[in-house]
């Protein structure tokens, strides 16, 4: 079964948040190489490059929650529901997308806790005092944006237990393997 436009909306989305997240990785790589090479050469250094990984990393992170939630691609163990048949897996993939989804409601309710704490607290950092708070909210957003997309995959598994057939966010990765090879 391919996958519904839904998901497939809803998986472009989250790969584009996904690729910001990678890009500004990229860009702390480069910063810590040039670092590293303006210390071997004597050359002035970065100043504060913690500084610049500590609101980074967070984003980069986060940027990849929604879409490794959508596609499933967490540690998975299926032993059960191989043994037990069709019926039993697609229960047991709707018990375990249920306890997903009460795990990142929980965690973005922390988020947003902590993130709070830093406004309330002006936190910065240490070295060049980049606000916090700023960039804990976007990381925040985007962990809040996991409880809709794990929402999706919930309800798309219950209706797979209750009516028969396949999750409609199912076959996403499949899709992109078989567009790829397809295209060699």
């Amino acid at each position: 079964m391919a996958p519904t436009a839904t998901a497939q909306k809803i998986d472009s989305i989250s790969q584009a948040v996904a690729l910001i997240g990678f890009a500004g990785l990229v860009v702390v790589a480069f910063l810590i190489f040039f670092d590293g090479g303006a210390r071997y050469l004597n050359a002035p250094r970065i100043h504060g490059l913690k500084d610049y990984g500590e609101v980074v990393y967070p984003l980069v992170i986060a940027s990849c929650f929604p879409a490794g939630l959508l596609r499933q691609t967490n540690v998975t163990v299926r032993v059960f529901g191989k043994l037990g048949g069709g019926r039993v897996n697609t229960w047991l993939e709707t018990f375990a997308a249920f306890v997903v989804l009460v795990f990142f409601v929980i965690l973005a309710w922390q988020f947003v806790k902590l993130t709070g704490k830093y406004a309330d607290a002006g936190r910065t950092t240490r070295t060049i005092g980049i606000p916090l708070a700023p960039w804990w909210w976007v990381t925040t957003m985007i962990m809040a944006t996991c409880v809709p997309v794990q929402v999706f995959v919930f309800v798309s598994w219950l209706r797979a237990a209750l009516f028969g057939g396949q999750a409609s966010h199912e076959g996403l990765a499949q899709a992109e393997i078989e567009t790829s090879s397809g295209s060699n």
